[in-house]
């Protein structure tokens, strides 16, 4: 999306201070006994809250290697920087990222996964805030390894440089490049691209993805060989509400990023109205979250999901913002994020749980997705919660 700038910048002292001196210890959270559960009032800032809660259990060398499942967290970490200026948190970021990208730019990935490109956005960031050029060097590798990044016959990008993930479209992927792009093609004036690729990217998953009921697949394979795409569509059996999740949120950053004439934002606003149709219907009328295999809520093993229900809700409010979906989506919006703060809780620690996320997931059948474990404070979860808690806060979800 498109990212305003901030009033001021911090200098590389005061971030240095701040990390020194004020990232908490880590803790294990399977080291603390369980405490008794209290559930929030609507009144707290939830989103600092969590912040608090996370950077209490790790630092930023513990909280995990580069993956898309910690830089999704941070990014909603770096959403409650730009709201509170607080500057602990900005600190926290670049001690992470500052694990990986070495003071000449060179930073450690190969980058032959989306996945592995999705904490990209951190240091574009970083770049926008600290002005030190070792960030752009490190996020232009990513960019120049989407010109011999393979890709199907109409331009999509595999899901991964692999055999295993050959020749497919998943639609976690849309989320893992397509923001980065946007905002490295604005932070470094590449708009003329990355705006263009990224919207190219997400009308390719959407025309193979989106079936007539208006969900997406989780996954496609032009091949047809993987083991569970059909033979003759090359689509999963099934809409797994995280995969959905993502390609909502990524539609809505690159909406926002897009100029207004360009030349797929027609497609890619009916492909999200249509999906906006769809996800209204199978929201579950009782808690206002989705459950794990969309469309299935009606069996006895099928649950509601708190990563993809925070989604749903952020991607439907921002939409019915900007005028992407009628204004009655908010009223949809903010059912699920009501649901999504009933998955929250407070420990006698005075430390925030997040519950009922789905851990991390491939493409498979629903007895799969239905059996697959459900985490409390896993990154899936607390990213999501945090984009769509500064949003919905923001637009006054929260009244």
């Amino acid at each position: 999306m498109r990212r305003r700038r901030l009033r001021a910048a911090l200098s590389t002292a005061a971030l240095a201070t701040a990390a020194m001196t004020a990232v908490p210890a880590a803790v294990s959270p399977a080291a603390a006994a369980p405490a008794p559960a209290v559930r929030p009032a609507a009144a707290r800032d939830w989103s600092t809250a969590v912040v608090d809660s996370t950077m209490a259990r790790y630092t930023p060398q513990t909280i995990g290697g580069w993956s898309y499942p910690v830089g999704l967290y941070l990014y909603g970490q770096y959403l409650v920087y730009r709201r509170t200026h607080d500057p602990r948190l900005l600190a926290y970021i670049k001690a992470y990222v500052d694990r990986f990208v070495s003071a000449d730019g060179s930073i450690g990935q190969s980058f032959d996964s989306l996945d592995s490109m999705q904490a990209g956005r951190l240091l574009v960031i970083l770049h926008h805030e600290t002005g030190q050029d070792r960030y752009r060097k490190a996020a232009q590798k990513i960019r120049d390894r989407l010109n011999t990044y393979p890709r199907t016959s109409d331009g999509g990008f595999w899901h991964a440089d692999t055999s295993s993930r050959a020749h497919q479209l998943w639609a976690d992927g849309a989320y893992m490049v397509n923001p980065f792009l946007v905002e490295y093609g604005q932070e470094f004036h590449d708009g003329a691209y990355a705006d263009g690729e990224a919207a190219r990217q997400l009308y390719v998953y959407g025309h193979h993805l989106q079936v007539a009921s208006g969900l997406l697949r989780h996954a496609y394979d032009e091949s047809r060989s993987a083991s569970w795409a059909d033979p003759a569509t090359g689509l999963a059996p099934e809409h797994w509400c995280r995969a959905v999740g993502w390609y909502a949120m990524a539609t809505v950053n690159v909406l926002d990023a897009i100029p207004a004439n360009q030349q797929y934002r027609p497609q890619l606003l009916g492909i999200f109205t249509t999906l906006a149709s769809a996800l209204e219907k199978y929201q579950d009328p009782a808690s206002g979250r989705w459950f794990q295999v969309i469309d299935k809520g009606d069996r006895p093993d099928d649950w509601t999901e708190t990563s993809c229900s925070s989604m749903f809700a952020y991607a439907l409010d921002r939409g019915a913002q900007q005028g992407y979906l009628d204004g009655h989506f908010r009223s949809v919006a903010r059912r699920g994020y009501q649901g999504v703060l009933a998955r929250l809780s407070v420990g006698a620690d005075g430390r925030t749980e997040l519950s009922g996320i789905s851990v991390g997931t491939n493409v498979g059948t629903y007895a799969y997705y239905a059996a697959r474990p459900r985490a409390v404070n896993d990154f899936h979860g607390l990213g999501a919660f945090l984009i769509m808690n500064e949003q919905l806060r923001e637009d006054g979800g929260m009244s």
